[in-house]
């Protein structure tokens, strides 16, 4: 099926009573980018919008293309989630030349990319703040620690400052907690397994993991169960773990006594400051340019107040 093809149905859906937003992401891989796509989606309707929806499948130039397909049909506005801060300058310059308002969700463009709107997790808070709550953890049942990080793509922002914030986090925990462990994932499920298990193997004394992204707990999951690692809370033999993001495998993970702490990303805070913006822009208002959700931590002693805010708690129920 042709790209005008995939356009036309998916905005044929949509009645012309309001503005046109073209929603352009460059992967559906994990469930956050769903449930993000389904929030602007859904944010658009509520505010009056039709919207022309495209996904890249992680091609970049594809995803300049499909832009490129938004700007010929003269959208009011564009919000996309590009592959990274490099790759999403053309489109940038693109949408400016031909002064259409675009939105850049969960991604910061390097700078002098042009004018946008970006909207963000502060990764490296959020980050910092679940590890450091791990930290008391430790600190509080006593003994020493070996840990291990999943690490993202490194060609990703977010990844390196959920990786910053994971470092800076164990700074305060130095005495107690020793990082034996770097695991190198470029987002993939197949390099994460492969890493976790070498790690584990090499250090099976681990007993501290932290994964920058929730959508990798499959592979952490699977590694610790083949070693008779995989313990709720409160065992013996229980590893200290965090993640990021708070997805449904995350929250049924906490529900479930076997997760410590998650920081998660507040999906409807992202997707509402973003369709605003573009609202505010196409109106001629003044809009916010720079956007950050703080986020929240939650963790095994406020399940009650925050598992109802979780984007994931959502997915899991389905």
């Amino acid at each position: 099926m042709s790209l005008l093809a995939v356009f036309f149905l998916t905005s044929c859906s949509q009645e012309k009573n309001g503005p046109v937003i073209g929603i352009s992401f460059e992967t559906l891989q994990a469930e956050y980018w769903v449930a993000s796509l389904e929030s602007i989606k859904a944010e658009c309707e509520r505010n009056g919008a039709s919207y022309i929806e495209s996904v890249a499948d992680g091609d970049a130039n594809r995803q300049f293309e499909q832009v490129s397909n938004f700007i010929s049909r003269r959208v009011d506005g564009i919000i996309i989630a590009p592959k990274d801060a490099h790759t999403v300058i053309p489109i940038i310059k693109a949408a400016n030349k031909a002064n259409i308002p675009i939105a850049i969700y969960n991604r910061v463009p390097v700078e002098n990319s042009g004018e946008y709107i970006t909207v963000v997790a502060d990764n490296y808070e959020i980050a910092k703040s679940a590890v450091d709550h791990m930290g008391r953890i430790a600190r509080e049942k006593g003994g020493e620690y070996k840990a291990m990080i999943l690490i993202g793509d490194l060609g990703d922002i977010n990844a390196i400052n959920r990786r910053k914030g994971f470092e800076d986090a164990l700074v305060e925990y130095s005495d107690i907690v020793e990082l034996v462990a770097e695991v190198p994932t470029e987002w993939n499920q197949e390099k994460a397994l492969a890493g976790v298990t070498n790690a584990l193997q090499a250090n099976p004394d681990i007993n501290f993991i932290f994964s920058s992204s929730d959508f990798l707990f499959p592979s952490i999951v699977s590694a610790l169960k083949n070693l008779d690692k995989y313990h709720p809370v409160g065992h013996e033999d229980h590893v200290l773990l965090g993640g990021f993001d708070g997805d449904a495998m995350a929250y049924k993970m906490l529900m479930e006594g076997y997760l410590d702490v998650d920081g998660v990303q507040d999906v409807h805070f992202e997707c509402v400051e973003a369709v605003q913006s573009i609202f505010d822009m196409i109106e001629g208002k003044e809009a916010n340019m720079r956007i950050r959700d703080p986020g929240f931590v939650i963790h095994q002693g406020n399940i009650d107040e925050f598992a109802g805010r979780m984007w994931g708690a959502d997915f899991a129920s389905e």
